[in-house]
């Protein structure tokens, strides 16, 4: 005896479970909804790029001199860890060795400054370029080597970068550095005095804080710009499976060098205004390997993918050493507390500062 079966769409083309599975899929927006939802993601970054510029802008009037030196300082970190993040965080190409590059585009700027007669300002995107093209040298190994041998590779960089500059002493100044603050070429920029800028007197390291700064937005805008077009889309798909984006027509090896060239241009600049908010000094201690480190501390706690955590991270690489320095003076104790910092924000904030960002407002766009 057959058994009678209730009749279904099945038969028709039908799926009898389709609308308990589409009830349980999110529903797919339309064309409109689409554009909106990209309005207000844009402009949510608008005013998130407003704010972040109002605060630059009103933050020194709150801080001492001292204190505007060391957010200076922070605003070079930001710079670098911007470049580093582009690598690492869209592209999944890890380097230990930015801080290296951060030396190339600061001694561009002390060489061509001391030697050549050029202002220090005019030497900033010379330095970026100089670090850009050391940056596709860099990229080299990229081509055959990833993980953790390309992190070693580029490690080894970093390593030998103060034993480079000490060897080329007739160039570098060897163990010695190079010294800026007396020349006179550095007047203009406040080493010797205060700024005259627009009419107004700005104090030296307010006038530094508000170069670091913003340049470091700038760029920022244009890191936002590049990771939404195709080269920002081709990073991510070599980050994500660099198999699947040579099958899609993608040439890995040549996104990998422009990674690694665009983002030693970041690590220049930052590199050059370094020299400029360090005294005007630069030797081969001041970019020593650890250097590189920090800044991989600072992408990793900022949060890599995110451009906003950024900031965050170079604000953590920069005064969480100095208050775990004044927890305890007991020798390597400051460095256990500022380990013991990474740590628990990496227990606490698996995505990073950056990530706490994105959770605080997503909410707000998704309202809107």
């Amino acid at each position: 005896m057959g058994r009678h079966r209730p009749a279904t769409s099945r038969g028709a083309g039908g799926d009898p479970w389709s609308p308990a599975r589409q009830a349980g899929r999110p529903v797919r927006s339309g064309p409109r909804e689409a554009r909106v939802s990209r309005v207000v993601r844009i402009a949510a970054g608008l005013v998130a790029a407003a704010a972040a510029v109002a605060l630059v802008l009103v933050l020194p009037h709150w801080l001492s001199d001292a204190r505007a030196a060391e957010f200076a300082r922070a605003g070079c970190f930001f710079i670098a860890i911007l470049g580093l993040n582009l690598l690492t965080g869209y592209t999944g190409q890890i380097s230990l060795g930015h801080g290296a590059l951060m030396a190339v585009g600061a001694y561009t700027t002390a060489i061509l400054t001391a030697n050549h007669g050029f202002r220090d300002l005019w030497t900033i995107p010379l330095a970026g370029l100089v670090a850009m093209g050391a940056g596709f040298l860099l990229g080299l190994p990229a081509r055959r080597l990833s993980g953790l041998y390309l992190a070693l590779a580029t490690f080894a960089f970093a390593v030998a970068m103060p034993a480079l500059l000490k060897r080329f002493s007739g160039l570098t100044g060897g163990s010695q550095g190079i010294n800026l603050f007396d020349k006179a070429l550095t007047r203009s920029t406040g080493a010797l005095g205060p700024v005259h800028v627009l009419g107004r007197t700005v104090a030296t390291n307010d006038f530094l804080y508000y170069l670091t700064w913003g340049t470091g937005l700038v760029l920022a805008a244009a890191a936002w710009v590049l990771v939404r077009g195709r080269v920002g889309r081709a990073f991510r798909a070599v980050r994500d499976s660099e198999v699947a984006a040579a099958s899609s027509g993608i040439n890995t090896g040549f996104y990998k060098m422009l990674a690694f060239g665009i983002s030693g241009f970041y690590a220049g600049v930052g590199g050059s205004l370094f020299v400029l908010v360090s005294n005007w000094f630069v030797s081969p201690t001041t970019f020593a390997f650890d250097k590189s480190l920090l800044l991989v501390v600072g992408a990793v706690v900022g949060g890599l993918g995110s451009l906003a955590g950024m900031a965050l991270g170079a604000l953590f690489i920069q005064f969480v050493p100095s208050w775990a320095g004044n927890v305890s003076n007991a020798p390597g104790a400051p460095s256990v507390f500022f380990g013991a910092a990474i740590v628990l924000v990496m227990i606490l904030l698996p995505s990073g500062l950056g990530g706490v960002l994105r959770k605080l407002t997503e909410p707000l766009t998704t309202r809107l």
